[in-house]
């Protein structure tokens, strides 16, 4: 039976890490509303915790006082002004507020669902549907989109703006993203509600399409019978301990954060070694997600999302199911954030924790001695994030050998377009009867907050090269590594090279292993992928960080978000690219790794109706962090008799 906890941070016990409670949460809304006046007129788009300094996060221990403070970002709808407070729980005040000009804060839910309804009650939104035959408001779904920068017309640029698709299901209960209406767009005043103005750029005839997935919907499916039971038993129970928010297996130790803009938050890694805890990374989380539609058309032009910095994954974040989402001997953490009232509002089963079977760890076979083989086995640590039509699921995981690795699968719905012409656009797939999914790019970024073996470290660019014929080379098998240290922010803007395997090294210089080397860390490139965009579309000019497969920075604690703190409806990147003009020095250092991965997705008829998941991932793998082979301790796997 699947074990769960349904709190996140036991009674009495509290982390300077420890996510915001719920009466935490209350508590800070409420002095808001006593102190600046943030009341019925006011939305808030997120309060979360603000974490304390490393030093001192690194001297805490329990009984210690913990001066719990939250960051605030809040609107006033009549005017759109966006502010920014501190709020000291601890002392119950307000430290610190600004007015934040020009800039608009992260879109909500709650906006989302009012948006829906308001323009579904709009009669020129139902006269443009019954231009179109739809009758059915009810089966009509509305999805706003954050309207992005310089793709606002310039007399809304003002106002905080939407853009929405429509879609209608087909009958009741059916999926509404089967049926796309094209060609019909409403810009919204997201403040007011009012409806600016229709895109329309015509009717076009709806296809007959087959865009449904739930078995019952799908005509003529037979649902496969010949899966026998696989079932994964722990009749112990997992081999991880889980104490409030402190996670520890197998070596590591780490502790479980959430925060509503990046989800879930991997904070203080260490690694067992002996009689002493060694750090690997102070923090793990990705910071920013780019979502580039690359179809020029009047449906798709408009639509690229900042699924992080726009909407936040973590109030994304969806309830996870035993059996269904997750398999063995489970750990569940509830997570906590809240709506744009200030109320909170609880996530139940929002992280699971548990173990993997992972195959074979190591092994060999002598012919005198016989075999030694050892199991590997994985802690895995996710959550999933429903972003509209989407889906993200993030695993990470962590292994015996001391290597982590960072994977995300996408699944879910594509966003579709019908056309009227005999052929599809050339910027797309056709998935169904004159129906085509457009190009697109999913450009995530993880920030690694690595510190290996203590915070002064510098990152190596390591590359593999061949040596050319020669006396010494007469059959040119010679190949040598390469490792060039980076020493400033210009340096650490690197791009990936197939050609030379290029990877890059987290050394600490202070730190030697038994061999007299320093210890380090790779970071293991993986699903790399070029921007291919024009370097002054606006786009690209509000998400320059999808130019470099790596940054590295050195690091400052307000120095969280690589596309700016605010993104809705920027018209440049106001994160990496200005932190790094300065050019700081990264050599032995505190240094961040901000690592660009993602898919290119490439539609194809099998993603449609609904996608296999599509997986991607990357690796941080000890080099010389260790004298050797790390998990020769693991015991041998109990013989199974059949």
């Amino acid at each position: 039976m699947a074990a769960k906890r349904t709190s996140a941070t036991p009674a009495g016990s509290k982390h300077p890490l420890d996510p915001l409670s719920a009466e935490e949460i209350r508590q800070v809304a409420a002095i808001m509303r006593r102190d600046q006046g943030v009341g019925s007129g006011w939305r808030f788009g997120m309060i979360e915790l603000h974490e304390p300094a490393k030093a001192f996060v690194r001297s805490f221990s329990a009984g210690d006082r913990v001066a719990r403070e939250a960051d605030v970002v809040c609107w006033r709808r009549g005017d759109g002004h966006t502010f920014k407070g501190r709020v000291s729980i601890a002392e119950d005040r307000i430290v610190a507020w600004e007015h934040r000009p020009g800039e608009q804060a992260n879109f909500t839910n709650d906006e989302f669902q009012a948006c829906g309804e308001a323009l579904k009650q709009d009669p020129r939104v139902i006269a443009a549907l019954e231009r179109r035959e739809i009758r059915d408001i009810s089966r009509v779904l509305v999805d706003t989109w954050a309207y992005g920068g310089l793709l606002v017309p310039e007399r809304h640029r003002d106002r905080r703006v939407g853009w929405t698709d429509v879609w209608y299901s087909s009958e009741e209960g059916s999926n509404p993203y089967a049926n796309p209406v094209a060609g019909l767009h409403f810009v919204v005043d997201m403040n007011t509600l009012e409806l600016l103005e229709i895109q329309d750029s015509g009717v076009v005839e709806r296809p007959h399409t087959m865009g449904e997935y739930v078995p019952r919907l799908v005509p003529g499916l037979r649902v496969r019978d010949d899966l026998m039971p696989l079932e994964v038993v722990q009749p112990q129970g997992g081999s991880y301990v889980l104490e409030g928010n402190e996670l520890r297996w197998q070596r590591w130790s780490m502790r479980i954060g959430f925060s509503p803009r990046e989800g879930l938050v991997i904070h203080t890694l260490g690694y067992q070694d002996g009689d002493r805890l060694r750090p690997v990374a102070h923090r793990l989380s990705f910071a920013e997600m780019v979502v580039p539609y690359r179809d020029p058309s009047d449906d798709h032009k408009a639509r690229t999302a900042f699924d992080i910095g726009e909407w936040g994954l973590g109030f994304m974040t969806t309830a996870l199911e035993w059996g269904c989402d997750c398999l063995g001997e489970i750990e569940y953490v509830d997570a906590v954030v809240h709506d744009t009232q200030g109320e909170p509002q609880t996530i139940r089963n929002a992280i699971c924790i548990h173990e993997e079977d992972d195959g074979v760890l190591w092994k060999h076979v002598d012919p005198k001695a016989g075999a030694e083989v050892r199991r590997s086995r994985r802690l895995v640590v996710s959550f999933h994030a429903t972003v509209a039509n989407y889906e993200y699921l993030v695993y990470w995981r962590f292994y015996q050998d001391g290597s982590i690795e960072a994977e995300v699968r996408a699944t879910g719905i594509m966003v579709t377009s019908s056309f009227s012409e005999d052929e599809p656009p050339a910027c797309g797939t056709l998935v169904d009867e004159r129906t085509y999914a457009p190009f697109h790019q999913h450009f995530i970024v993880a920030r690694l907050d690595l510190d290996v073996d203590g915070e002064p470290n510098t990152v190596h660019m390591i590359e593999s090269e061949p040596l050319p014929v020669a006396r010494e080379n007469p059959h040119g098998l010679a190949m040598v590594q390469r490792s060039i240290p980076l020493r400033t922010e210009a340096e650490g803007k690197q791009d990936y090279n197939w050609s030379s395997q290029r990877a890059w090294k987290v050394v600490n210089e202070t730190s030697s292993n038994g061999l007299g080397g320093p210890v380090a860390y790779k970071l293991v490139p993986g699903a790399c992928l070029p921007a291919m965009m024009d370097p002054g579309s606006p786009i690209f000019r509000r998400a320059q960080v999808i130019g470099h497969t790596l940054w590295v920075t050195s690091y400052e604690g307000d120095e969280r978000w690589p596309c700016g703190e605010f993104v809705v409806q920027s018209e440049r990147d106001r994160g990496l690219p200005e932190w790094t003009a300065e050019n700081r020095s990264i050599e032995n250092t505190d240094v961040v790794l901000w690592y660009v991965f993602g898919i290119h997705h490439i539609t194809r008829p099998e993603d449609w109706p609904v996608m296999p998941v599509d997986t991607v991932s990357f690796w941080l793998k000890p080099v010389g962090f260790f004298d050797r082979n790390p998990a020769l301790d693991v015991p041998p796997a109990p013989r199974a008799s059949r």
